[in-house]
This record gives C-alpha cells, structure tokens and sequence, in this order.
C-alpha cells in the first residue's frame, strides 16, 4: 500500500481554504490603485502665445517644463508652435481659477520679461463647457483621441455671451462634419464671457480649412471680430508629452483601454494552481 498517496494533502486543504480571504484582501487593493491615479479635476483653462519667432526645436522646453509644471494648481499643457510664425504658446489645464490666475498674473509675466517680449494670455472657465465639450469628444475631459493630431486651431470670438446661452447643442452637429476634426474644447472667457474653442485636427490642411474658411463664415453670420491661430502639433509632441498633454496622452491610454477586459480578470497563482477572479465594477 501506498501511504503517501492515502494521505491527506493539507497543503492542498489549507491552499484552499486560504484562497477567498486572499482574495478579499486584493480587491480593494486594485480598487485603491486605481483611485490614487485619477487626476484632478480640471476647472480652468489658460492660453498663452509669446510675441516672438523661434522654432521649435531652438525652444528649452527640456529646461521650462520642470518650473512650469511644479506652478499651484497646474494639470496639464499642450505647447503651441504657431504655423507661419514660430510663435511660442501654450494651452494649459488648472485645479482652480484661482491658480490659473496666478500663473497669468505673476509667473508668465515674469518669463515674459525676461525674454523682452509682449505676450497674450487668456482664462477660461472650464466648469460651464464641459458638458459641451464632452459632447466634441474634448481631449480635456477624458476623450481619448484616435489619431495623434497634427495641428491645433484655436479662436476666439469678440462677443460677451454667458455660456449658458451659447447654442452649443445646435453648434456641435455642424461643427462635427468638419474634414479632419478630432477634438474642440469650448471656451468661456472669465470675466468677459468671449466664446471660443481649441480644436484638434489630423492635418495641416484640414486645420487651415476650418480657420481660414468654415470659422470667418460663422464670425460673419454673427459679425464679430474673431481671433484665430493656428499651431503645428507634430514639432510639440515630445515636449507636450512630458508635460501632460491630453492630446498626446491618450494615445497611450487608447492602449490600455484595449486591454480593459483582460484587466478585469485577475489570476493570483499558488503553487502552480491559479485562481481567476473578476472584479466587481463600481
């Protein structure tokens, strides 16, 4: 007789009666993980553009980006190379009007004079646009984009209209059709309610369409004068990267969606046994 084959296998025994608790214990561990990475939530916007010409890769973003983005409150920022020009922009995410008014106040005026040059900067309420926004597929707020885009275009409008009243839901439609659109987060202007937008594109082309055709029509429609640029996304990509950029990021993110039903079924291996699990949603 073979003893070793009649007795128990407790290692086996206590494995499994080890395995639900361990369990247990993971889940708001994972949970907890995923939590701790949300990012905060965006409640202004600032743009920025320095009245000068230098191409982009004669910029030190390398040196820039570390004092930018330790700035109170700062989230993200998308850099703007102007097409034509080599103007130097940027178009920034903040926690909190407060802080976004801060950097434009204090921080980006004195780098301004420093550098001997004028500049414009603008704030933007982020809260009124962004169910507006949601709707445009806004990098912003959590769209991720499909393609990685190869120009920005952004306007603004001289009028003073409340969001509220801006016929946005009328607007999106025709602006969807656009040629090469990927993205648009609206725009409100703090204190002065202009309406405008930044809006990504796959092309040069298409870019320059929109700002140079569709956007007059409408400024006309309504006759207003009307503000608009036009930025080569391709040269900022690196330099945007490192610093946040929804437009770039959710590329990678794009990725791990892809994965999201794998990742929603764990394995926590014992002894050459593995146990599969699904987590619960929230």
């Amino acid at each position: 007789m073979n003893i070793s084959k009649d007795r128990p296998n407790y290692q086996y025994i206590l494995l499994r009666f080890l395995m639900p608790m361990v369990v247990v214990l993971f889940i708001p561990l994972l949970s907890h993980a995923e939590t701790s990475t949300q990012k905060p939530t965006v409640r202004a916007f600032v743009y920025t553009e320095v009245q000068n010409s230098v191409p982009f890769d004669q910029v030190p973003w390398k040196i820039r980006n570390p004092i930018i983005s330790s700035q109170p409150g700062f989230i993200s920022k998308t850099w703007l190379s102007g097409l034509g020009n080599n103007s130097v922009g940027g178009f920034y995410s903040f926690d909190s009007l407060e802080n976004a008014q801060k950097y434009v106040t204090e921080f980006f005026p004195s780098g301004a004079r420093k550098q001997d040059t004028g500049h414009t900067t603008r704030i933007f309420d982020a809260v009124v646009v962004e169910e507006a926004s949601r709707d445009m597929k806004s990098a912003h707020f959590g769209s991720n984009l499909s393609t990685k885009p190869e120009a920005f275009v952004y306007t603004e409008l001289q009028i003073n209209i409340p969001f509220t009243k801006v016929p946005w839901k009328k607007r999106n439609p025709i602006i969807k059709k656009e040629p090469g659109l990927l993205s648009k987060t609206w725009l409100s202007g703090v204190n002065t309610n202009t309406v405008g937008g930044i809006y990504a594109f796959d092309t040069i082309e298409n870019a320059k369409h929109y700002a140079l055709v569709s956007f007059p029509k409408t400024a006309k429609k309504m006759n207003v004068s009307m503000y608009i640029r036009i930025f080569d996304a391709r040269v900022v990509e690196e330099a945007s990267r490192g610093m946040n950029s929804p437009f770039f990021t959710s590329q990678i993110q794009n990725n791990v969606l892809n994965n999201s039903e794998q990742s929603k079924n764990k394995f926590i291996s014992f002894g050459g046994e593995c146990i599969k699990f699904t987590r619960t949603e929230r």
